[in-house]
């Protein structure tokens, strides 16, 4: 059985540093809730973009190095930079406590239109609906997309639901996605009170 290493290291600004290596992928990842540089390196050019552009509207702090079997496909790559970010992303949150919690963000991008809605509820869930007219983006697949953001739900304790309304490029529909994905994290992540956001008393 594979088993994947970890090493990480705290910060007292809502910020986390991980490291995971497994027989198909090394990715580390440096985030930061308050913002910061954003350095993406993973050997696929488009989703390197997109995670930039999660990140500028997100208002984070982001370095990510991955490298992966690209021999074979982006999948584990793509996928396991989500595992690994969405580990840090919990992280960094903390023990939740003052957030916002909910958000979301509606973004165009020419003729698509992108809708995100989300929940850090630390009950991770996924509703992607976005089909993609196109089977290629450069040399990104763009059906890796709901790989990604299945695994940043389930590891950083995410409720996301994901939506492209209309459009019919897949790199317009694609941005559009990470753009109000972004979007919606800075607005959920922010700190507007002192207890837990739930009726529950505990996330």
């Amino acid at each position: 059985m594979e088993i994947p290493v970890y090493e990480a290291e705290e910060s007292p600004c809502r910020a986390y540093v991980i490291q995971r290596r497994t027989k198909e992928t090394r990715i580390s990842v440096d985030l930061c809730l308050e913002g910061g540089e954003i350095r993406i390196s993973t050997g696929i050019g488009f989703f390197d973009h997109m995670l930039t552009a999660f990140a500028f509207y997100g208002g984070l702090g982001l370095k990510i190095e991955a490298e992966g079997d690209l021999e074979v496909d982006g999948h584990h790559t793509v996928e396991d930079t989500g595992i690994v970010l969405g580990q840090a992303l919990n992280r960094a949150l903390g023990d939740r406590k003052g957030l916002r919690r909910f958000a979301s963000a509606c973004i165009p991008m020419d003729e698509a239109l992108c809708f995100t809605v989300l929940d850090f509820s630390n009950r991770p869930f996924l509703v992607f609906d976005a089909d993609m007219p196109q089977p290629m983006i450069g040399t990104y697949d763009p059906c890796l997309t709901e790989e990604f953001l299945r695994a940043l739900a389930v590891n950083s304790g995410l409720t996301l639901h994901i939506k492209c309304l209309y459009g019919k490029n897949a790199h317009h529909i694609t941005e559009a996605l990470f753009k109000s994905l972004g979007a919606a994290v800075k607005e959920a992540v922010q700190i507007t009170g002192t207890g837990v956001t739930s009726t529950k008393g505990v996330l």
